[in-house]
């Protein structure tokens, strides 16, 4: 992998219908239908909705054989009014709805933490390697059927696997990490390459932005050391609504395309999809096009420092100057400032600066690229510190001229992000040289990047998912309610889910959990445990926010306490 300069990874092409993706094809956009798809009508409508929009890919959810049935009436509904867009079937804890959806779809995604495991109970069970090996046999005796009907009917499949949702299984073995994450998407693929079944796209997604990339970043650099080179599909999953969602969104997701990973996204909003396109459309025309045309090579003596691991990076060792570096969260400025730094960039890094450095631990580093490319001349510059033993604080730099808000927002996220994911930099300076946008919301843009980045917390963050026709009540509706009590919390994550699929899981990393168990049922969590179920909708928000504000109170008496106990 170039970590300096972009290069689109190769990848063999998948063929999705119409519309195949991978090898020299353009990253394609999808998104995923809200509507029931039992609701024939009004599924084709929202898939033609999206598709105008630009969606390449529509996905809808199929719970059991009716809905997986019912994908008929909806590919030729969507057929009869001119539109040739591929349709996909997802399916969780069925592999009989799989077999159905893939006589039906141009693609069908399985998750593999659900496909034959059993529902998640966040159990640990002690396997030998025989009974591991078992359970293995039984995922191959489901899967084949499924590939050869796929085969048969001309279907693409994706294995899609949600940190939410990996199975006790896996996580007895591997734990809650990303070796884990990728072990299960690699029983899977290597079944796909033992029965040559090569129509197959991955996808590896989280709400935590860090877990997301370093999980893709070892997939992919494991499926070349096991000779694959399946496309892959980005996506942070329920990175929420409006400002933050975008923002989540292209923190990862740009991360990623930065270094040349990718071959289709969506971005997931807890809004109507169709508004999920020109999001993703932006990101993957921006970084394209400006790390591909502006790919100007940084110095070729720039080389990672020995022991840098991109797959697990930890912060870079700087010293402290007052608020900045030493292993303090990343700090905010609007300028640069006059006296206690200097500015750099790879091609003016020479030895006379690298002595000034030295004999002065506490002159902050300004990283101000000269070029577009960005992101290499930054790791450039970090990677040059490191090389020396320079131990200074680093700040990086960046520029726009940008007039629309969301452009500054997504081509911030998705430079940026990614510096403070690799741990290189201890501090942010975003500029933007109009008018058009005040400084307070520049700032504030900043601060958003580093919580998304999960480098420095100073807001509630919501998880909310984007729904699909598994959602049990209004999402959007219940967000904003909840969002107007707990804004005023800082640093608190809260989870607001439409179903059970991913709920539970991602209770893990959210502090509190709003989640749709039946219709017309709440259960509420703490952290990844159910606190109340089956809660009636109409009552769930004032009983979560009742729960959130008693426990608080409770976290902060005994921190009181603990703290009268050591004096």
């Amino acid at each position: 992998m170039n970590l300096f300069n972009y290069r689109r990874r190769l990848s063999h092409v998948v063929h999705v219908g119409n519309t195949p993706l991978g090898g020299p094809e353009p990253i394609r956009v999808q998104s995923m239908n809200t509507t029931s798809t039992m609701d024939t009508q009004a599924s084709v409508a929202q898939v033609l909705r999206i598709a105008r929009a630009g969606g390449e890919y529509v996905r809808l959810t199929t719970q059991g054989t009716r809905e997986a049935e019912n994908m008929r009436a909806i590919n030729a509904g969507v057929r009869e009014a001119g539109c040739n867009v591929p349709l996909v079937a997802d399916v969780h804890f069925n592999p009989a709805v799989a077999e159905v959806a893939a006589r039906y779809c141009e693609k069908v995604r399985i998750n593999p933490g659900n496909y034959v495991d059993a529902a998640r109970k966040f159990r640990h069970i002690e396997y030998t390697d025989e009974a591991y090996q078992a359970e293995l046999q039984k995922i191959e005796e489901r899967l084949v059927p499924f590939l050869n009907i796929c085969r048969a009917h001309h279907t693409a499949v994706r294995i899609g696997v949600n940190h939410g949702s990996l199975s006790d299984r896996i996580m007895s073995r591997y734990g809650d990490t990303p070796e884990g994450i990728v072990e299960s998407c690699m029983e899977f693929l290597r079944i796909c390459m033992r029965e040559q079944f090569m129509d197959v796209v991955i996808s590896i997604k989280a709400s935590n932005t860090v877990v997301m990339v370093q999980s893709m970043r070892l997939l992919v650099a494991q499926m070349t050391r096991e000779g694959m080179d399946f496309p892959v599909h980005l996506g942070v999953t329920e990175a929420g609504e409006g400002e933050d969602g975008r923002i989540k969104s292209a923190v990862g997701i740009g991360a990623l395309l930065q270094d040349g990973i990718g071959d289709t996204i969506r971005v997931s909003l807890s809004e109507a999809p169709e508004r999920e396109i020109p999001v993703a459309r932006f990101l993957v025309d921006y970084v394209t096009t400006y790390r591909r045309e502006a790919d100007l090579p940084v110095p070729s003596d720039a080389q990672a420092p020995a022991g840098y691991d991109w797959f697990r990076p930890v912060r870079r060792i700087s010293a402290r100057m007052g608020e900045v570096g030493g292993g303090q969260v990343p700090v905010v400025w609007d300028d640069i400032p006059v006296t206690s730094a200097v500015t750099a960039n790879p091609f003016t890094f020479d030895a006379d600066t690298a002595e000034f450095l030295r004999k002065h631990p506490e002159v902050v580093v300004v990283s101000r690229p000269r070029t577009a490319n960005r992101l290499g001349e930054h790791r450039a510059l970090a990677f040059a510190l490191m090389n020396l033993g320079l131990q200074n604080p680093l700040v990086a730099c960046q520029e726009y001229a940008e007039t629309q808000l969301q452009s500054l927002q997504l081509k911030a996220a998705a430079d940026t992000g990614v510096l403070f994911i690799d741990g290189l930099f201890d501090g942010l300076i975003l500029q933007n040289h109009t008018d058009a946008i005040p400084q307070e919301q520049v700032r504030s843009l900043a601060f958003s990047i580093l919580q998304a980045a999960r480098a420095r917390f100073t807001k509630t963050e919501y998880i909310s998912c984007p729904g699909c026709g598994r959602t049990l009540y209004d999402l959007e509706g219940t967000i904003a309610r909840i969002k107007a009590a707990t804004s005023h919390l800082k640093g608190l994550k809260i989870a607001i889910m439409g179903c059970i699929v991913n709920g539970p899981g991602e209770m893990a990393d959210a502090d509190y959990g709003y989640v749709g168990a039946a219709k017309g049922k709440v259960s509420l969590y703490k952290q990844k445990t159910c606190v109340e179920k089956n809660i009636p909708e109409e009552e769930a928000v004032e009983r979560l926010l009742a729960f959130i504000e008693e426990d608080q109170k409770a976290i902060s008496q005994d921190s009181n306490n603990q703290k009268q106990n050591i004096q």
